[in-house]
């Protein structure tokens, strides 16, 4: 699989990436943000007169369709969330005639300011402004109805206006998957790397970032998975309350790994980074979320798979149905395993160590999802 180019529109009308789908040891996208030796430059939209930095590709023509992306608080480099959904600008810019902006917000309170100035701004006039992370919906439920002619999407919520397009993913059945992984390796003695399993561990730990409704599906997707491996294995659950904050995750991790943990998954944002530093301070490993984490961060000595989440293919999809003149205020698409919106990818380095029987498992245990035949909890029981 070619790790360095991926064709979105093929993906979204499902033609290839199958081994995406499934376990495998490739992302199946490009790889940008902190990933990149290049770093990328975010920008502030036009507002009371200021001047707007353009994206790499300069607007050529008034028929460029301009984009602003109003990133989740933790920025880019986190190799995550964020990098994904600037993986989607970024392909669609090449794509397409298209321009984007970029603005990375510091607290939640900043985003009505940038959804705002990019809804107001006439030089450019923003075709569409893109709202990844869930904790937009607030801000964007009052910034949409105030400007109706404006389209607008978010990730990861649903925001119920005409002009707003919502996209949602089924993170509970990655997530399975990946907790399927844990529960089976953590039975029983493995080693690869710097890093071992304890076959007498019976714990495994999550570490989430803002507790919410969304991160809640992480949650019980893994600890469901993890029980379909072994019943008698408990997960060990933290919430740090941020996306942004390494030393909390890798606090967390810490603890986890001292009481016992061999796996720490995260679904944290650039929090996670700190879980992988603590799982190779502990000689343990760990599960990455979003995009493939052992290729974009320094961390593939102790990521064992990552849940991977298609962030990039939702702008994509939103940026060229914009360029096309047939986006869909108002419409929620969600992606899951069948649609090839999240799946489980083994780690770059790590990943070819894991016994066969394991991946076959797991491999069955995605199908049957598909199949209807595993119904898998979107909520901790």
């Amino acid at each position: 699989m070619d790790t360095d180019r991926f064709d979105r529109r093929k993906f979204v009308k499902g033609v290839g990436a199958a081994g995406l789908v499934g376990l495998a040891g490739c992302t199946g996208g490009p790889e940008s943000g902190g990933s990149d030796d290049e770093e990328t430059e975010a920008s502030t939209p036009a507002a009371d007169g200021e001047d707007t930095e353009a994206s790499e590709t300069e607007a050529s023509g008034s028929d460029t369709t301009n984009i602003g992306m109003v990133y989740a608080t933790g920025g880019l480099g986190d190799g995550s969330f964020n990098d994904q959904a600037q993986t989607g600008i970024q392909q669609a810019e090449e794509d397409f005639d298209l321009s984007y902006d970029e603005s990375e917000p510091d607290s939640v309170s900043q985003f009505s300011t940038y959804q705002n100035q990019y809804a107001q701004s006439t030089d450019p006039d923003y075709d569409l402004v893109s709202c990844i992370g869930f904790l937009q919906a607030d801000a964007l439920s009052e910034t949409a109805p105030d400007y109706p002619d404006q389209n607008f999407m978010i990730v990861d919520s649903v925001v119920d206006e005409d002009n707003v397009g919502s996209y949602t993913f089924k993170e509970h059945e990655g997530s399975y998957l990946v907790g399927q992984l844990a529960g089976l390796l953590t039975s029983e003695s493995f080693s690869a790397g710097e890093s071992s399993t304890d076959s007498d561990s019976t714990n495994v730990g999550f570490v989430g970032g803002v507790e919410s409704s969304l991160i809640a599906k992480f949650e019980a997707g893994f600890t469901a998975g993890v029980k379909a491996a072994n019943d008698d294995i408990d997960v060990q659950t933290t919430y740090t309350g941020s996306f942004s904050d390494p030393s909390a995750g890798q606090e967390a991790a810490l603890s986890m790994y001292s009481s016992g943990a061999d796996i720490v998954y995260h679904a944290a944002g650039n929090t996670g980074t700190g879980v992988f530093q603590a799982a190779r301070d502990e000689g343990r490993f760990a599960i990455g979320v979003d995009r493939d984490q052992s290729v974009t961060t320094d961390y593939a000595d102790v990521i064992l798979a990552s849940m991977v989440k298609r962030v990039d293919t939702a702008v994509y999809n939103a940026a060229e149905a914009t360029v096309d003149g047939n986006f869909e205020g108002g419409a929620v698409t969600s992606l899951g395993l069948a649609e090839e919106g999240v799946a489980a990818v083994l780690g770059d380095e790590l990943g070819s160590e894991i016994p066969s029987e394991i991946v076959d498992a797991v491999e069955t245990a995605r199908q049957e999802i598909i199949d209807g035949e595993i119904s898998v909890p979107d909520s901790p029981e």
